[in-house]
């Protein structure tokens, strides 16, 4: 079975209203466990023993979603996958206790590596009355919207390359929270390290289009 067969197994046995997941990919030696941690880069993965790969999954946006982990686990070609924690959701709040987009974008942050460079996110929000107003606030970010759902989507680019600094899309948000747009701020991909040259920075592909 390959290692993203074994994620789908392990994934339909998880707990009924999981938030995040902690798993673990043992190799069979070091040089595997050297490929299985670069391809599994965006993931944040960390070193266990040395041919034993920890990870967390995450459906709140404070770690790689497991859509973007089935993908990464397509590219590692053997390894052994097994649950090694989850964590239950908390109980959603009340609609008037939803966070600003400020503290939700703080939270995405903090959940991605240190080392993070460049993601690929989006503005969910609660209505698509919000949908106008908040591209104006938010046009530094060169928002875009995802089809007919009350959703942006933007690039960010920590140091260098395309798309907006961490510190300009928060000031977006700040404009939003001040005229009480609500929502959420999902990190959708995410890479670390990048160091363009004679390019602008990671070209990703959603559908066939450049993102």
């Amino acid at each position: 079975m390959s290692v993203a067969e074994q994620w789908n197994a392990v994934g339909s046995n998880l707990p009924e209203g999981w938030a995040r997941a902690t798993m673990r990919l043992e190799l069979p030696d070091r040089a595997a466990a050297d490929e299985a941690a670069a391809m599994l880069g965006p993931a944040g993965p960390y070193r266990a023993a040395p041919t034993v790969i920890l990870f967390t999954i995450a459906r709140d946006g404070t770690a790689a979603s497991p859509d973007s982990i089935a993908r990464l686990l397509r590219r590692v070609h053997s390894g052994t996958l097994s649950l090694s924690g989850s964590q239950a959701a908390a109980e959603a709040p009340p609609a008037h206790e939803i966070p600003p987009l400020t503290t939700s974008f703080d939270r995405a942050l903090a959940g991605l590596p240190a080392d993070w460079s460049d993601l690929y996110a989006e503005i969910e929000l609660l209505s698509t009355d919000y949908v106008e107003r908040a591209s104006v606030l938010c046009i530094q970010c060169n928002p875009r919207r995802d089809g007919t759902r009350a959703a942006l989507r933007f690039r960010c680019a920590r140091e260098r390359g395309y798309g907006v600094a961490p510190e300009m899309a928060r000031r977006c948000f700040e404009r939003c929270d001040a005229e009480g747009i609500r929502g959420s701020v999902n990190v959708l991909r995410a890479i670390s390290g990048s160091r363009p040259v004679a390019t602008q920075g990671p070209v990703w592909l959603a559908g066939g289009r450049t993102i």
